[in-house]
């Protein structure tokens, strides 16, 4: 049984009734007899009325699944071979209702389906809804008891076609067109004779940050194993509630890991219990959570995700009519506000903290004549600025106040992108303060509500009329979640201490994200979590903790103290991302690195080679970075269009040949626009989801011995770097001649025509051998 949120027992509680324990069932087709039975069945349940309706006009009703969407959106393919199932024997679970007494005998009911339905596969979506209690769709099903007993489908990442530009060589209706977005589960002939591994341990999440979605999402989706008490403690629940529009959606900058319809894709409300609240404290002992609201949540294993928000500036109480300079202020970043917070003071985190500033800004402040205060220095700084502007907020009413540079990286690290910001907010009238520090609200009386604000310069002070402030000052661990981890006695040392395996110094408690850092055994305070992508934090999180659960992996032993020196280095792409004053859309994709200033990387020798495009002032501007290994390194996109941003991220690490040789192409100035060089039909492969598989392979057969008596082509590259072979020509010529003339080149070929006629549906605009 599922305990309730508020349960302090420590036992888990089973269930059998009596009535459960037949000799014999059997299961056949409805008949009219069984329409009272049905209604008795379906009478307490919400959409009882639906589900009889459904019944009635069956026959008009959707029965069969889309299937083609499905195979195009979902990796229905992990679990069947989709040439083995002809199209009818593909069924649509529309509801499963089941007395709870019965529920044992789920998956024969399945099979029994299967069999009588004469169906190979069943599919059940699950919709999203915007709000608690309110269906989004109309095509919301009822939940299923059966649940437990499907696996859910992984999602699959979509190319952004050209649509225009492709033409007759576009994919299919079927393939592209946008349904509403749901959570796909499924059951299959195979899947239920296989028993699923039951995990009971407790795991609880605090923090729905995009490491600890990462996390619950990697542990949800292993299909063998059923995770029956995962839980999730977060101030606002999960994410993905569509409380924004799209056009309103500007306030923050993004990373690309999740958005709406990740969140409605993978529907981890139907495997997640969420509790809504605050961490205020750990018991190491009794192995608890304690909540603001005085609730207990227990756990077997605690994972911290709460990484780092901003935080309500502490003025430094300067008392500016003595004309004092930055100089001659005692300031510290380390300082926290602990009075009253003022109700026209804003801190955006999330997207609950951006509704709320939006509303109030509707009601109070539209109308209105008074000034908005945006302080800080991050990229969230220029985002809220430019959301402000598009709410019809005018330019000399808004006021960007930045403080004086933390390091010497901003923001931005672009001089180009630097300068089209500037010249936007200029243009639109905004006043741009500098090197400026907060010194009072209200002159020093009660700041509730804040009328003006006081700064200091490293020249002279200035105040400033206020209706509305916003902070961006730099992010920190939120003072109650340093309090409760602090009361806990885990080591904390400006954030949370864990080693190389996410543990902390309790053995039962993991943490990840921007929340930690690594011990100083490891010498390396400059590397942290923070430097790596969130969503590649989070699955390898999950990673580690799996080898605790599932049987089928070999089990990890722990390095030994002496070993244990390096820090793990991540490979993933930190991306950012958001709409910049001036309506520029704004995308910046690079490897993880401690930051530096871009004109030092650029003075390095071994820096490599820049390729851009366009220019800011034409919001065109397309800057690609080459490492010295013709890998791409660096994208930075900045355009007054929209563009498609999941198909640029792949981009990240390819080998420039790939690109169809875009160095030389560059260099031979045949490549003037990168925006429309990548919606040519010959990079559509490069952006599909099964493009890093196809790597693998071509990269197996390089590596596998096809002939005896040769070695094979990594062989003969690693024999040629030893010099254990004396070349009269060049390197790259021998290897080439010896892969023409070698059976690899048609191995290779044959491979990649095998990828493109396996995958037509979404890569019809290549041809292959017989399509003519």
């Amino acid at each position: 049984m599922v305990p309730f949120n508020n349960c302090t027992l420590e036992q888990d509680l089973y269930i059998f009734h009596r009535a459960g324990l037949l000799k014999s069932i059997k299961i056949r087709l409805a008949t009219l007899s069984d329409t009272s039975g049905v209604e008795n069945l379906v009478s307490t349940l919400m959409l009882s009325k639906s589900i009889l309706d459904d019944l009635i006009q069956y026959n008009k009703a959707r029965k069969d699944p889309d299937i083609e969407y499905i195979r195009a959106h979902y990796n229905i393919e992990d679990f069947i071979y989709f040439s083995h199932h002809q199209r009818e024997e593909h069924g649509h679970l529309q509801h499963f209702a089941l007395n709870p007494t019965f529920r044992h005998y789920t998956k024969f009911f399945l099979k029994e389906i299967l069999r009588l339905g004469y169906k190979s596969c069943l599919y059940y979506p699950v919709y999203p809804k915007a709000r608690e209690g309110e269906f989004q769709s109309s095509y919301a099903h009822s939940l299923t008891s059966a649940l437990h007993y499907l696996v859910p489908v992984r999602p699959r990442r979509q190319i952004v076609y050209p649509l225009e530009k492709l033409g007759i060589n576009a994919p299919s209706k079927a393939v592209s067109k946008d349904l509403m977005s749901y959570a796909l589960n499924h059951t299959n002939r195979k899947l239920t004779l296989e028993p699923k591994i039951t995990v009971n341990a407790k795991i609880v999440v605090v923090g729905a940050s995009n490491v600890g979605i990462s996390f619950l999402e990697t542990l949800v989706f292993c299909s063998h194993l059923k995770f029956s008490n995962l839980t999730l403690i977060s101030t606002h629940g999960l994410p993905g509630k569509k409380l924004l529009g799209a056009e309103q959606r500007k306030f923050l900058a993004s990373d690309h890991c999740f958005n709406d319809k990740d969140y409605a894709l993978m529907s981890l409300c139907s495997w997640v219990n969420v509790v809504v609240g605050r961490m205020t404290g750990i018991d190491r002992a009794a192995k608890h959570v304690l909540l603001s609201k005085g609730e207990i949540v227990l756990y077997d294993h605690l994972v911290l995700c709460t990484g780092q928000q901003y935080q309500v500036p502490c003025p430094t109480e300067a008392d500016i009519s003595q004309h004092l300079t930055n100089r001659e202020v005692p300031h510290s970043s380390k300082r926290r506000y602990t009075g009253q917070v003022p109700c026209n003071h804003f801190t955006l985190n999330d997207e609950e903290d951006c509704l709320k500033a939006l509303t109030w800004i509707r009601n109070n402040f539209i109308a209105t004549e008074g000034n908005v205060i945006v302080y800080g220095h991050t990229i969230d700084a220029y985002t809220t600025a430019e959301a402000l502007l598009s709410l019809g907020v005018q330019g000399p009413r808004l006021h960007l106040v930045r403080l004086p540079p933390s390091s010497a990286v901003s923001c931005l690290n672009n001089y180009a992108v630097e300068g089209a910001v500037e010249e936007a907010l200029g243009a639109a009238g905004v006043t741009v303060h500098r090197d400026a520090l907060l010194a009072q609200w209200n002159d020093g009386l009660n700041p509730d509500p804040i009328r003006s604000a006081s700064f200091t310069t490293p020249t002279k002070p200035f105040r400033l009329q206020c209706s509305i402030f916003f902070s961006f000052c730099e992010k920190n661990v939120d003072y109650e979640t340093f309090k409760a981890l602090n009361d806990a006695c885990l080591v904390y040392d400006g954030r949370l201490v864990i080693d190389t395996n996410f543990h902390t110094n309790d053995i039962a408690i993991r943490a990840a994200g921007s929340l930690t850092k690594f011990s100083s055994r490891y010498y390396s305070n400059e590397w942290t979590h923070s430097n790596f992508s969130s969503k590649e934090i989070g699955f390898q999180l999950a990673a580690a903790m799996l080898s605790l659960f599932d049987p089928t992996l070999e089990p990890v032993t722990e390095p030994p103290a002496d070993l244990d020196q390096l820090i793990p280095m991540y490979k993933g792409a930190k991306v950012q991302g958001g709409i910049l004053p001036g309506s520029y859309h704004y995308l910046h994709v690079t490897k993880p690195a401690i930051p530096t200033p871009l004109e030092v990387q650029m003075a390095q020798p071994n820096y490599g080679v820049e390729i851009i495009t366009g220019s800011v002032k034409n919001g065109t501007y397309f800057r690609i970075h080459i490492n010295q290994y013709k890998m791409v390194e660096t994208i930075t996109c900045l355009s007054r269009e929209p563009f498609p941003a999941s198909n640029y991220i792949r981009l990240f690490g390819q080998h420039e040949q790939l690109l169809n040789n875009l160095c030389a192409r560059y260099k031979d100035n045949l490549v003037t626009d990168l925006y429309s060089y990548f919606t040519e039909p010959w990079c559509m492969a490069i952006f599909h989801d099964r493009f890093i598989d196809l790597r693998k392979e071509l990269r197996q057969i390089l590596a596998s011995k096809e002939e005896e008596h040769l070695p094979s082509m990594e062989q003969l590259a690693y024999q040629i770097e030893d010099e254990e072979i004396n070349l009269r020509e060049k390197p790259s010529k021998y290897l080439t001649r010896v892969f023409r003339e070698t059976i690899y080149k048609s191995l290779m070929e044959q491979r990649v025509l095998d990828y493109l006629q396996y995958n037509r549906y979404h890569l019809p605009m290549y041809a292959w051998p017989g399509i003519i």
